[in-house]
């Protein structure tokens, strides 16, 4: 950035006006240039005519004396600034009044052709080079009962185009200058409003790279560039939680698969030293069936959320039954509700209730939402699972009175491997991956879930499905 934007910007001016100077000289003074001939030609044209037209034919017809005809001629000179010449048809000079330090006329001009210039009003050129310099020429007829008598030359020295036009690029270039020095000031624009954000925007990538997740780019705009710093700061602050997420999902994923190991790695050693006698070994034998239970629940939850971090999940939509669901996911939740003597209350909204979803994974959600309302549901209790339809949506209700979770914990209870304190001593074999597992299930159909919940009075999870 420093070695490369900048000098190239710099470059990129200096550039610029050096074309700027060039297009003023080659470009403009080209088509002054052109202008001023015209200009000056078109001018002397009118003059020579209207000259030959009114005063001259007067020479022929003997009304006007040759010395008449010189005073007339130095009086035009004196106005026109040209070189003047009032010759016959052969070239034969009449009358002439020269500019000071410019030769005299000749007494013929040598191979004189009136119709030279062809279409062209004038002509530039030292005129058969009785002129040490290029001349503007123009020539006008002198008629006389109509015929061509004489003709009327007038030399204007190409040097007064010259010296008008130097006189007219002046002012340009003074304004190109200045105007040059003016763009100067975009590029201090530049230098404090795009350079020196964009080295800090480059720091701060080349601070991330490294790992420093703490830099932070100062914001003065509100422009692109102070949106750009803002998104940059707020992905190193979404890096920064994702590191500490990934950080504390490591630890936990490995503290739930250690113990379980080290149970099961404590108990086998104890079999085969003989420190558990045989008889006992079938306890033991459960214990590790148990534990082997957990990481087989806590892989399969795993590769569960995987399939929603890999954005590989594809929906099965389909239409069905939500209450056969529930009736069929509560049905085999019968044994565990009978040894904890916990009845499951269904209240349907009608017989036949259909959604549109992926119904293998609404049935993981209800079963998840079950499987927690059974957990924490003390013995003797109820849990209600209700069911309603408004607006074009199905809403499903599963609440039991439980030990509910603390206001603390409502807005981390859908964390990976979170855990409530209350919960810590009657879940022993959950993975913490239930509810997360239920909210990206919900979240994939675009639909929406809450749970209302009071300490010691229960909790309750209500999900929306569309209607089918």
């Amino acid at each position: 950035m420093r070695s490369t934007l900048h000098i190239k910007f710099i470059i990129v001016y200096i550039a610029f006006g050096f074309l700027s100077i060039f297009c003023v000289a080659s470009i403009t003074s080209e088509l002054m240039t052109s202008h001023l001939e015209r200009e000056i030609s078109d001018a002397l044209y009118r003059e020579a005519s209207l000259f030959s037209r009114n005063y001259l034919p007067g020479y022929f017809s003997e009304s006007v004396s040759v010395s008449d005809v010189r005073t007339q001629l130095s009086g035009m000179q004196n106005y026109t600034e040209a070189n003047i010449w009032f010759v016959k048809r052969d070239g034969s000079m009449i009358a002439s009044s020269s500019l000071p330090g410019f030769p005299a006329a000749p007494q013929k001009i040598a191979d004189f052709n009136p119709v030279e210039n062809g279409s062209a009003t004038y002509s530039v050129s030292t005129y058969h080079d009785y002129f040490g310099e290029n001349m503007i020429t123009v020539i006008t007829p002198v008629t006389s009962g109509f015929a061509t008598n004489g003709y009327l030359l007038l030399h204007k020295p190409y040097a007064d185009l010259v010296s008008e036009q130097n006189a007219m690029l002046i002012p340009v270039y003074i304004t190109v200058f200045v105007i040059f020095l003016l763009s100067f000031s975009v590029l201090i624009a530049f230098q404090f409003f795009v350079y020196r954000p964009l080295r800090e925007i480059t720091e701060a990538a080349k601070q991330y790279a490294s790992g420093n997740l703490e830099y932070e780019i100062p914001i003065t705009t509100q422009d692109e560039i102070g949106e750009l710093s803002a998104s940059l700061n707020y992905m190193s602050t979404q890096l920064k939680d994702m590191e500490d997420y990934q950080k504390k999902f490591i630890g936990n994923v490995s503290h739930d698969f250690r113990s379980p190991l080290t149970s099961i790695k404590g108990y086998l050693e104890a079999m085969a030293d003989g420190t558990i006698p045989v008889e006992m070994q079938e306890r033991y034998f459960k214990i590790l069936l148990f534990e082997t239970e957990r990481l087989s629940d806590l892989t399969a939850d795993l590769l569960t959320l995987n399939e929603f971090d890999t954005k590989n999940l594809l929906l099965d939509y389909t239409s069905f039954d939500i209450h056969e669901v529930i009736k069929n996911t509560a049905s085999s939740f019968e044994g565990t509700c009978t040894q904890k003597r916990i009845s499951i209350e269904l209240l349907l909204a009608s017989k036949v209730l259909m959604v549109h979803a992926d119904k293998r994974k609404i049935q993981q959600v209800f079963y998840n939402l079950l499987d927690n309302a059974i957990k924490f549901s003390s013995n003797d209790s109820e849990i209600t699972v209700e069911t309603s339809e408004r607006n074009g949506k199905v809403f499903v209700s599963v609440k039991d009175h439980g030990i509910g979770i603390p206001k603390k914990s409502i807005s981390k209870i859908w964390d990976r491997f979170y855990k409530t304190d209350l919960s810590r001593g009657k879940d022993k074999k959950g993975t913490g991956l239930g509810l997360a597992i239920v909210k990206e299930i919900i979240q994939a159909h675009n639909e929406n879930i809450n749970v209302i919940s009071t300490e010691g009075v229960g909790t309750e999870f209500i999900f929306s499905l569309t209607k089918g």
